[in-house]
């Protein structure tokens, strides 16, 4: 199977704008026959969290519905970032949107400190099958926390999938639990970043992947929109920049 993720410079607070990227992307990933991509935390908005007070939608919004038609003509599995509103508040979330399905909200279940006083706290875990395997989404701080990735591994993951919003020391500190994650528990991990300003730091992109035994076998450069695709079967790995 192959997964893809996306590294993208989001448009502070353009929804419309940032789908156009999206589709591009997504339609890049399907033409190396990628089962699935995923975009980094909060990825149709740019992280900035007081923006997501405005912002806020659900899985819904009638704005998705071409990348749910690009999903059912392309036979691709997207993951995309957004914040969501609840009837008690406020969650970063990722939107799946999948061929011929359903949408679902996976809601970003640990937060970080100073995202406390505007989100709350996702509920539940989930597990997508995608082809024949199980993949664990994961968003940011809590991708980092070790009771994240058991409890994924503990209800059957075999890929994880970290979509992020990352300084470079962020990233540094990161790239070691990963590759730890990895091994420890013998599944892939992708890590999705973003590129640019966003609410109080700068993304750094640097998205990767790393192979069940927690090698590091692709990674984009900290400068470039682009893709990573990897065959978790062949472990073939393919890069492509815009």
């Amino acid at each position: 199977m192959k997964i893809s993720i996306a590294q993208t410079r989001p448009i502070k607070g353009d929804i419309a704008a940032n789908i156009e990227k999206h589709l591009i992307l997504a339609e890049i990933a399907a033409s190396y026959k990628a089962n699935a991509i995923f975009f980094p935390e909060l990825s149709l908005t740019g992280y900035w969290a007081e923006l997501a007070i405005v912002l806020a939608t659900n899985q819904d919004d009638t704005r998705l519905d071409v990348l749910q038609k690009l999903s059912d003509q392309k036979n691709i599995t997207i993951g995309t970032g957004l914040p969501t509103r609840t009837n008690t508040g406020l969650r970063i979330s990722m939107i799946i949107v999948q061929p011929n399905k359903n949408r679902l909200t996976y809601s970003k279940q640990l937060l970080f400190v100073d995202e406390l006083p505007i989100f709350e706290k996702g509920d539940s875990q989930i597990i997508l099958t995608i082809g024949n395997q199980k993949l664990a989404p994961a968003i940011c701080y809590e991708s980092l926390q070790s009771v994240h990735s058991a409890t994924a591994s503990n209800m059957g993951a075999e890929i994880y999938m970290a979509s992020v919003a990352k300084t470079t020391q962020g990233i540094e500190k990161a790239l070691s639990q990963y590759a730890e994650i990895a091994k420890k528990y013998a599944m892939p991990v992708f890590m999705s970043n973003c590129l640019g300003e966003c609410d109080n730091f700068v993304g750094c992109g640097k998205s990767a992947v790393w192979n069940k035994q927690g090698q590091l076998v692709g990674q984009l450069d900290d400068e470039t929109e682009g893709l990573i695709i990897f065959d978790t079967e062949t472990e073939e790995v393919i890069k492509h920049s815009l």
